[in-house]
């Protein structure tokens, strides 16, 4: 269902969900079933990305990206797959985490680390130390450099965004 160079991208989440999961004495076999599956629905087209997940906001209305974690949720559901915190990590990789749900921390941290990327290195070494700290830098970072850009923020990611420390030094 996605293109080699995207499973590259998802093989390398899976691994390191599964890595940062491990130092954290977390559930490391649900953070590299949530790795795998992340980007299940990623490379559909937007009409069924819509279909799967209708639009919450403008931002889902307009860009892809915005709904392909709910729709990945979607997707597996319809198949049958039933594990809540693997689909809840599903869903959340794109927004951020909502509620306490590590392994979902241990996969957004990882899409936006992953060593194929180039970037975010920091964010990566910090999560191996201190999962929550890793978490907030890695949504703090995203919603400023949004903002800075005069990007719409999607609303998900303004709600965890607005939980954290960060956000009240702005």
């Amino acid at each position: 269902m996605v293109r080699p160079k995207r499973y590259a991208h998802i093989l390398r989440v899976a691994v390191l969900a599964r890595d940062i999961a491990r130092s954290q004495h977390l559930d490391a076999e649900r953070a590299f079933a949530a790795g795998l599956l992340h980007d299940i629905a990623r490379d559909l087209s937007f009409p069924e990305l819509l279909r799967l997940a209708p639009a919450e906001c403008d931002i889902d209305r307009h860009h892809a990206l915005a709904v392909h974690g709910r729709a990945g949720r979607a997707l597996l559901e319809r198949w049958g797959y039933g594990d809540l915190t693997v689909l809840e990590a599903v869903e959340d990789h794109t927004t951020g985490p909502r509620g306490s749900n590590p392994v979902s921390a241990a996969v957004y941290i990882a899409d936006v680390s992953e060593p194929g990327r180039g970037v975010n290195e920091h964010i990566r070494e910090l999560a191996f130390k201190n999962l929550t700290a890793a978490l907030e830098l890695a949504i703090c970072s995203k919603v400023h450099y949004l903002q800075g850009r005069g990007i719409d923020v999607h609303p998900r990611t303004l709600a965890v965004y607005q939980s954290l420390e960060c956000s009240k030094h702005r």
